[in-house]
């Protein structure tokens, strides 16, 4: 239920604040006195668009603010599907920059417009004579059966396997596309991998085998060089090892004479050690050194396949060809596996569309049990309202496809009089049928169901005398189950509230306000009076007016 309500620097209202209770709220007022604004006010903390032309004044903020008490409704789920905090006392504010930008908050926490539309329905349902889509609607005519029917349980069992249902068979949609993709695609990538893996890269240091093919690809000037080397090294007459060896022996004879010499002698001889041992590893890499025009033929064509292979793939080493291939391994394993995967999947949906179709069929049998009883309770509703020859028909059948309340198809008829032909609410309801029938259906619903806080606008329009009495006693029995708040002109209904507000207008230093109170029990005479009998209000009126309250 809405607790209290607060509203400022929105319409014609600088600021007001009321608080509502359970049962039923009245509320009333003069054409054009703001009973709208009210409205609108309430329409903003549910979500609409928000307009800075509806704001009194443009330099200051608007804000309207919304306290409900939701303990009873069970929504934590609610709050938890659309990433909000859920508290038993919740506030939901609405705020109007001069800017023009609006925020939305609900318990402090800012929240997107999306949110608060899917938050509304839980909280407040407004229903007025000139807003009748709801009830038009296949989804809401399904929702009222299946509250009669008691299928919650049933309802959330079947959504279940329906999501399961949508989500796996999407996933098959997707494997089949992939399966399509892949057989366009495996032989050229089996082609690939062939070719990769034919080159045995795992066995391929590319490093080593350009050393080897540079080496034997210039074998014979490597040969010459060594050989000139060591030539240089070991000449005995003018080698640098000679040369080395004589240098030796001169300071040989003078090491004794100081340990600088001593070191000197001893780095000279390191020297020619060092000399001799590279002239030895010359002498043995120029025997190694032969042209072998057919080894350099098989490196040479291994290296030319793998600069195509790299060329071919827009790579430059080994590594990336190795990651490549696995890739193409990957691929290639994906495609051939797709089928198992895909018969694995077809077994899943199999399984899931058969629990399905039986929680389906479940909630077929409860709703075709149910369709007479809510067919006779409306009726019965109907016929003190002015409607005594009003009949329902509800075609309900069963379809192929699965939707998300069942596979079922639901078509409300209705006629208003005998010897009329059924049709759909849409076409042969007037608008104050449609007020009836509506209110006949949320008669019947609480009796089943927790409503949220329903407010009817002026719902009454065009009904008078016994009819108003009845509308009346249907709204307050409705009210012992929930809050309710009615706006009306009619005193019947207005003398059945447990709470009476007065929206009225009053100008302050020039300027026009619309203000809201929360009538005591004269003042509530007094409307009531006025409302029977207008602005000059008699003792007749006065005494009519006690009668009806009491």
């Amino acid at each position: 239920m809405i607790a209290s309500l607060a509203i400022k620097n929105y319409a014609l209202i600088d600021d007001i604040r009321v608080d509502l209770n359970d049962g039923l709220t009245i509320i009333t007022g003069e054409t054009g006195a703001g009973k709208s604004i009210i409205l609108g006010a309430l329409a903003l903390l549910l979500g609409k668009r928000a307009d800075l032309k509806s704001v009194k004044d443009s330099s200051l903020k608007c804000v309207i603010e919304g306290v409900f008490e939701i303990k009873e409704y069970s929504l934590q789920q609610i709050f938890s599907d659309n990433d909000l905090d859920y508290e038993d006392q919740t506030i939901i504010r609405r705020e109007i920059l001069p800017s023009g930008k609006s925020r939305a908050f609900v318990n402090d926490t800012p929240v997107s417009l999306a949110q608060l539309q899917a938050l509304a329905p839980f909280l407040i349902d407004i229903h007025s004579q000139h807003e009748t889509l709801e009830i038009v609607s296949e989804t809401f005519q399904m929702e009222v059966v299946d509250a009669l029917s008691g299928n919650d349980e049933l309802l959330k069992t079947y959504k279940k396997h329906y999501t399961d249902y949508k989500s796996l068979t999407a996933q098959l949609s997707n494997l089949q596309r992939d399966k399509e993709a892949a057989a366009k695609e495996l032989d050229y990538n089996n082609f690939l991998l062939t070719e990769l893996q034919q080159t045995n890269l795992s066995s391929i240091n590319q490093g080593e085998l350009e050393e080897v093919y540079d080496t034997l690809n210039n074998a014979e000037s490597i040969k010459e060089a060594l050989v000139l080397t060591n030539q240089h090294l070991a000449e005995e007459q003018i080698g640098t090892m000679q040369t080395a060896k004589e240098a030796r022996i001169v300071l040989g004879k003078i090491k004794e004479f100081s340990r600088d010499y001593e070191s000197l002698w001893q780095r000279l001889n390191s020297a020619i050690i060092e000399l001799e041992d590279i002239s030895s590893e010359i002498d043995l890499a120029s025997e190694k050194i032969e042209a072998d025009p057919d080894e350099l033929a098989v490196v040479n064509e291994k290296l030319q396949s793998l600069y195509k292979l790299q060329q071919k793939h827009s790579v430059a080493t080994v590594e990336e060809l190795l990651t490549i291939e696995e890739n193409l391994k990957q691929k290639v394993d994906k495609s051939l596996g797709l089928d198992d995967e895909i018969e694995a999947l077809e077994a899943k949906i199999k399984n899931v569309k058969e629990l399905a179709t039986v929680t389906a069929q479940k909630l077929h049998t409860k709703r075709v049990k149910t369709i007479p009883v809510l067919k006779q309770k409306l009726e019965d509703t109907l016929a003190p309202l002015g409607l005594p020859n009003a009949r329902f028909k509800f075609e309900i059948s069963e379809i192929e496809d699965f939707t998300f309340n069942g596979k079922d198809r639901l078509q409300l008829l209705f006629t208003a009089n005998k010897g009329l032909a059924f049709g759909s609410l849409k076409k042969v309801a007037s608008g104050g049928e449609m007020s009836r029938i509506m209110l006949a259906i949320k008669a019947v619903l609480a009796e089943y169901k927790r409503l949220p806080t329903i407010i009817f606008d002026e719902i009454d329009t065009g009904v008078s005398g016994e009819v108003a009495n009845k509308m009346a006693a249907i709204m307050e029995a409705m009210s012992k189950a929930m809050q309710l708040l009615s706006i009306t002109h009619l005193p019947q209904i207005a003398a059945r509230g447990d709470n009476h507000l007065k929206v009225y207008k009053e100008d302050i230093n020039n300027i026009t306000t619309t203000a809201l109170k929360n009538l005591n029990a004269e003042e509530r005479i007094f409307e009531i009076a006025e409302m029977l009998g207008g602005k000059n209000v008699s003792e007749a009126a006065i005494a009519n007016a006690k009668e009806l309250l009491n």
